[in-house]
């Protein structure tokens, strides 16, 4: 080897093997050229324009692209047109990503990605168009590639079709019916896909299908994915069954535009081969014998799905003049057509009778052993989340885990609420969301949380009410409320236990004078207690008359400070909506507060009784108490005070 100045020999041999390998393999944006003088390499390689400038790029070696082609979105697409890019140059993508939008001649429609990597290359740009099969975009595996991948895209490839050579010409097929009518090709789900498998039908054959729903799940060498009808139809004849394989590009199904045209599809389905127009006669063979049997169902079918006769017009014309009904008559014409010779069998009693057809079945897929059935976007969202499909409940067709079902599992999605039956109730709106604190909220909440630090206890008892009752009616009339009538009786044993009526200091306790009875009121958008003041010293008309003010400023918001702040002793009445027994918590500064439930009628034993028992009104209050100067016997001897009270209530007037 002949030595360069400024040139050691490793670098020289390097500049060759890289300029001879990217001769030979095309492929100059893999060459990275060495940093070496410019008149120097004038020396060593060609004067090629080409070369010189690949040799200036500094990319990695055998930088690997991933050609994204233009999909064959319907049958008769020849070409497709860029709607828009959802991703630009430089984009990280991921397996199952939608990339880009696509308009073919039937509509537009996302085209994902079958592999993770960079978006390097945009090749037809959005708003030009493409043929089926032509290069339109370039992916790198990865980022630092990105360049030398981008650089290698400069010229666009030409479409796969040109490139591909000249195979043998396919075994001919019948001759079309004349009705209007699509095929369903085995579409090329990546760029290195020749083959698909059919993993599923997600709908049977005599189903109706929309444009744009999922029909077949096709595995390819990247990924499963759903494969949509671009034409709305019926599935008139499956050409590749499940779990059969068969050439991009052959058809694995025909889709009627009319119902009543099934039966001569399925025949004429049984003349197509499960390979491509290009494809070896000797391929083409057994998928000729596989859709055999299919063909073999078409005979007797006068009768579509829908219940329509497939008869000729003069076969319909005979049979309404010999009175015939064409329903019962098995066709013997191509695809189970009727005929005038079966019509004259029929009216002559020669016919066979057709037997019913039976009702078709929704079809049915189970997944094999151990696969869980998900959609690819599932399984790229499930793979990312660290999520075990397994564990994931699928609401897809068959059970399939859809890419919802996973955001449901990860939380990003709420669940979807189930759209009420018709003629049922529309479901309840209920509130959602932070709903920020009333002045009167927030103080009733800071009360709340001061009383955390007390030490308190609880002690209930059973209070006999029929007396109680019986005194209520009385003074009812005049005006008197129950609220005033349980103030005075509670007040009235305070009178023998003034502990109760008491309220802590650091020092000792402290006995109020007066007898404060407040009592909690519920109002729209809070809770305040207003006081009726010295409640052991008035009568109860007066008392009757005081609540009623108080509480109507309460409901105006009108209370002053002093008729809400200056409680001794708290009573929380919740009888009057029903509940037997329930604590209260004990407010900041005072001694105790008396929860009061609803009355319940018991029977009990009674020796005056007839039958020895009678019944009696009884109901539960629970007195909650300050233990830093209020005990147990204390509380004890005050309930039992205040049931003798109210058995024997005529001291309350």
């Amino acid at each position: 080897m002949k030595f360069i100045a400024g040139i050691s020999s490793t670098t020289a041999l390097l500049c060759l093997v890289s300029w001879q390998g990217a001769v030979q393999n095309n492929s100059v944006s893999a060459f990275v050229a060495p940093k070496v003088p410019t008149n120097t390499l004038t020396h060593l390689i060609p004067s090629n324009n080409d070369i010189a400038n690949a040799m200036r790029l500094e990319t990695a070696l055998n930088a690997e692209a991933i050609k994204i082609t233009m999909p064959a979105l319907s049958s008769t697409m020849k070409e497709g047109r860029v709607v828009s890019w959802l991703k630009s140059e430089g984009d990280e993508i991921e397996a199952g990503e939608a990339i880009m939008v696509v308009e073919s001649d039937k509509a537009d429609m996302d085209v994902e990605a079958f592999e993770d990597g960079y978006l390097a290359k945009i090749i037809t740009d959005e708003g030009e168009t493409a043929e089926v099969g032509a290069v339109v975009a370039l992916i790198a595996t990865e980022e630092a590639d990105i360049e030398a991948v981008a650089a290698g895209g400069d010229a666009a490839p030409a479409p796969a079709a040109e490139e591909a050579a000249p195979a043998a010409e396919a075994p001919a097929a019948a001759a079309a019916p004349d009705f209007d009518f699509s095929q369903l090709d085995m579409p090329a789900l990546s760029s290195t896909m020749k083959e698909g498998k059919v993993v599923s039908w997600l709908k049977g054959e005599g189903d109706a299908v929309e444009a744009g729903e999922a029909i077949m799940v096709v595995e390819s060498d990247k990924a499963d994915m759903d494969v949509e009808a671009f034409e709305d139809g019926f599935i008139a004849a499956i050409i590749t069954d499940e779990g059969e394989s068969t050439a991009v590009g052959a058809p694995v199904a025909l889709i009627a535009a009319s119902e009543a045209d099934i039966p001569a599809l399925q025949a004429y389905a049984a003349t197509l081969g499960g390979a491509p127009a290009a494809a070896a006669p000797a391929a083409a063979a057994p998928a000729a014998a596989k859709a055999a049997p299919k063909a073999a169902a078409a005979p007797n079918a006068a009768a579509s799905a829908g219940g329509r006769v497939v008869a000729s017009p003069l076969a319909k014309k005979m049979a309404e003049e010999m009175g015939v009904d064409l329903t019962t008559v098995a066709g013997s014409g191509p695809g189970g057509r009727i005929t005038a010779g079966d019509v004259t069998k029929a009216a002559s009693g020669g016919a066979p009778v057709k037997k019913a057809a039976a009702a078709p079945t929704k079809p049915v897929w189970q997944p094999a052993e151990g696969v869980v059935a998900a959609t690819p976007t599932a399984r790229v969202l499930a793979k990312k989340a660290k999520l075990d499909l397994a564990s994931i409940e699928g609401t897809g067709e068959f059970g399939r885990v859809t890419a919802d079902d996973v955001k449901m599992a990860t939380g990003e999605m709420k669940p979807k609420r189930k759209v009420a039956a018709p003629g049922a109730p529309a479901p309840v709106e209920l509130p959602e969301g932070l709903v920020p604190f009333t002045g009167m909220q927030r103080a009733v909440s800071n009360n709340m949380v001061a009383t955390m630090d007390c030490p308190v206890f609880r002690a209930s008892r059973e209070i006999e009410m029929d007396a109680f009752n019986a005194l209520y009616q009385q003074v009812k009339p005049k005006g008197v409320t129950v609220s005033a009538l349980l103030a005075k009786a509670v007040a009235k044993a305070i009178e023998k236990h003034p502990i109760v009526n008491s309220s802590f200091r650091p020092e000792g306790t402290f006995f109020n004078k007066d007898i404060n009875i407040a009592m909690a009121v519920a109002i729209d958008g809070g809770l305040i207690t207003p006081v009726l003041k010295y409640a052991n010293e008035r009568d109860v008309m007066e008392l009757g008359e005081n609540w009623k003010e108080l509480v109507g400023k309460a409901k105006s918001g009108t209370l002053s400070p002093d008729e809400y702040n200056s409680g001794t002793f708290t009573i929380s009445n919740m009888g009057m909506f029903g509940v037997s027994q329930f604590d209260a918590i004990l407010p900041a500064g005072q001694g105790g507060i008396l929860a009061v439930a609803g009355t319940q009628e018991h029977i009990v034993p009674c020796k005056q009784s007839i039958l020895g028992l009678k019944k009696i009104s009884k109901m539960t209050v629970t007195l909650t108490c300050d233990h830093r100067q209020i005990y147990g016997a204390d509380a004890a001897l005050f309930l039992k005070t205040l049931n003798e009270v109210m058995m024997n209530p005529s001291q309350l007037l």
